[in-house]
């Protein structure tokens, strides 16, 4: 009697007990403590002031200029460059002859030639050349000029792929979704100023929805587990409103709310600072250099490249091709892929499946300062993203099939179909208007088809490293997510395929500039590129912003972008601002006044990130191009006379950049009636008129300033100048 009753007793006591744990298990899990990801103090201090109250800036270690990485990159053909130069001159006027092997000791060639300074070859180079490679990066146009300055922002997390791995049981989609989850935090580890998270609002217009999609976030929360920022949660119609306040409320259930994505991704920012590190620990990289035919040896093996650097053509001087030696060449030229292979061999079949992505920018009132926006079931079944980033709101993006092109323009019709789209699940009082658009351009995809498979017209999941029989590596596809990862795989290969010797690096930089941090001591000749910290991130935290205004005196909003774009280099970028000679701000003259863009920016540029172009300063060292291509051409006569007295520009020089950028911005969706603007016109203020029938499309307001009849004054006559 007594066990019967034990056993009654002990049942309600387990089932208690389990939904206990199971209850108190999902709080904790949804409410326990996180490290969020880029709020860590600084991994160096803020420089201090020493006896005295001297001040003791931070020494940051320079890159080599662009001058003497040229000639390093020259001699990599040693004696085999100068006896071509003799061999030619002995032909033209007879009688010379060649210097015998021993007169002119050979450099070591290189061990890697890198074709393609975009995320992918930046990425491979500085994974190579901190596995002691011997590694040189040559680019035809500027680092990130491509597709890798043209995504949408985000570093994405995977969720999409989640909900085909379960649907359709596919562990390579499972592979995926794990992989992005880990790539996105290295983007944090790494380059903390670079990226930040960003809650993404997903609306629901049906109640049945709610739980599946409740369902889809929460099992993505699982798998992220400690690299989640935050849990997925719920919002009722109310709450969305108040999150989101410009969504509609027709049709509107409620809303999800999940961190499956960071925002604010500065992609070619992030670039740069690839190549920029990766020119800190000893590679050569170089920027409009390009490639004119790749070499080989008797046995058909490719042993280097010719290349031209296109600098001097623009200053009125002529450019001589000169020889790179490397042991092996990789192609990471991402849409341009099949230009280069085709260098390689003439009948190899196509493998990129160029696909076009316009994005659209608008004023940051589009869209709440720290929430995006996803509509996963658009009118024609694609997803298109709403996104704050820079101050103002991005929109996109299309996925249809083009022409490969260097500086794809963006069509009228991608850019009304997003309008559209933006229309149905806003408020119908918002306005979306032509006139709002503020940039727009287009970014070209590299999809790409595997060669070696049966069925080549199909597109491979994520990216592809090939080899040809000469020995070109090809690594094409991907995204920006995934980049670290296809540079590892890259290096891989290519230390199989080249037999190189990697090993640990004895003369590592001292990145941060306070010798406080031995950045070679992890660096043991194996891949360590997800703990590589970037250039500007060791002395980076949330708070260096304040530490610029009080010793510099710039402005709150120029503080927290010089900190958010270049890390702790803020500190030289401030130090080269202008003085204002007023009271506030002390420092730092602005491009435009719209955005906190400043002149320090400019000689930076040009100083330390191989800047050789107005183009390279507005459109990727500052980001000024994809926000507003106006206010950019508007700015433009000061970034040019800015650089003209950096590299010493001639009046030809300046007025070839002027029409040179100009043609550009239209890439940015500048107007056509603005394209043949001079810069007399900018700076007389013509520029900024639009024609009677341009007016509609590219106008920022309506033209009436009419008061309104309750503001005029009673008693008094309409013509009266109170009334005007």
């Amino acid at each position: 009697m007594a066990a019967r009753q034990a056993r009654r007793l002990v049942k309600p006591f387990v089932y208690a007990t389990s939904a206990t744990v199971i209850v108190g298990g999902a709080l904790y899990f949804t409410y326990r403590p996180r490290s969020i990801p880029g709020s860590d103090p600084a991994a160096v201090p803020p420089p201090g002031y020493g006896e005295g109250g001297t001040f003791r800036p931070p020494r940051f270690p320079l890159v080599k200029r662009r001058e003497e990485q040229i000639s390093d990159l020259r001699q990599s053909a040693g004696s085999q460059e100068k006896n071509r130069g003799r061999s030619i001159f002995a032909g033209l006027f007879g009688g010379g002859k060649t210097d015998p092997p021993g007169d002119a000791p050979d450099v070591e060639p290189y061990d890697l030639l890198i074709i393609g300074g975009g995320a992918t070859g930046a990425g491979i180079a500085l994974d190579a050349v901190t596995r002691g490679l011997k590694v040189a990066v040559v680019e035809r146009d500027d680092f990130s000029s491509g597709t890798s300055s043209k995504s949408t922002k985000l570093v994405h997390g995977g969720v999409r792929y989640l909900e085909k791995a379960v649907w359709g049981l596919d562990y390579n989609q499972y592979k995926l979704v794990k992989e992005a989850l880990r790539e996105r935090k290295y983007f944090l580890d790494t380059a903390p100023h670079l990226s930040m998270w960003l809650p993404i609002m997903l609306p629901i217009d049906k109640w049945w929805k709610a739980p599946y999609y409740w369902a889809g976030t929460k099992f993505y929360d699982i798998l992220a587990g400690a690299e989640n920022i935050e849990s997925s949660y719920f919002l009722t119609k109310s709450k969305a409103l108040d999150a989101f306040p410009m969504l509609k409320q027709d049709d509107l259930f409620g809303a999800l709310v999940y961190y499956g994505k960071y925002g604010a991704h500065n992609d070619s920012r992030m670039n740069v600072s690839l190549a920029m590190t990766a020119a800190l620990y000893g590679a050569t990289v170089v920027n409009h250099i390009e490639v004119t035919s790749l070499e080989k040896d008797a046995s058909g093996k490719l042993r280097g490249a010719r290349v031209r650097d296109l600098v001097p053509g623009k200053n009125g001087r002529e450019s001589e091709d000169f020889t790179i030696r490397a042991k092996g060449v990789i192609n990471a030229t991402g849409p341009f892929t099949d230009s280069i292979r085709k260098m390689d061999d003439q009948q190899v079949d196509e493998i990129v499946a160029p696909s076009s992505g316009v994005h659209v920018v608008l004023p940051g009132y589009y869209s709440p300062a720290n929430m995006g926006l996803i509509d996963p079931s658009t009118s024609d079944g694609r997803v298109i993203f709403f996104l704050p980033w820079q101050g103002n709101t991005i929109a996109g993006t299309t996925d249809t099939p083009t022409e490969i092109t260097q500086n794809p323009i963006a069509g009228e019709e991608e850019i009304e179909w997003i309008l559209s789209e933006i229309r149905t699940y806003l408020a119908p009082d918002i306005n979306v208007r032509r006139g709002d658009v503020l940039s727009a351009w287009s970014g070209i995809r590299p999809l790409v088809r595997d060669p070696k498979a049966r069925n080549t017209e199909s597109l491979v999941r994520n990216h592809l490293v090939d080899l040809s029989e000469s020995g070109l590596l090809t690594c094409a596809g991907g995204k920006w997510t995934t980049y670290r990862q296809m540079a590892e795989e890259t290096v891989d290969a290519a230390i199989d395929h080249f037999s190189l010797q990697p090993g640990p690096v004895t003369d590592a930089p001292d990145v941060s500039g306070t010798e406080m941090i031995d950045d070679g001591a992890r660096l043991d000749g194996s891949c360590q590129t997800h703990q590589v910290k970037l250039i500007g991130a060791h002395g980076y935290s949330k708070t260096l912003f304040i530490n610029l205004i009080q010793h510099f005196g710039v402005e709150t909003d120029v503080a927290r972008h010089l900190i958010e774009s270049y890390g702790d280099r803020a500190w030289t970028v401030a130090a080269l601002s202008s003085p204002t000679e007023t009271r506030f701000p002390v420092r730092g003259h602005r491009l435009s006044p719209l955005y906190p863009f400043i002149d320090g920016e400019v000689r930076y540029a040009v100083r330390h990130e191989h800047a050789q172009t107005a183009a390279d300063v507005v459109a990727r060292r500052t980001r000024l191009a994809f926000l507003n291509a106006q206010a950019t051409l508007e700015a433009l006569p000061k970034v040019i006379d800015l650089m003209a007295e950096e590299l010493k520009w001639d009046a030809k020089r300046k007025t070839l950049e002027w029409d040179e950028t100009v043609k550009f911005l239209e890439s940015m969706g500048l107007p056509k009636s603005k394209l043949g603007c001079t810069r007399k016109d900018v700076e007389s203020g013509r520029a900024a008129k639009f024609e009677d029938e341009e007016y509609r499309m590219y106008s920022r307001h309506d033209r009436s300033a009419d008061q309104l009849e309750s503001d005029r004054s009673p008693g008094i006559r309409p013509s009266s100048p109170a009334n005007n």
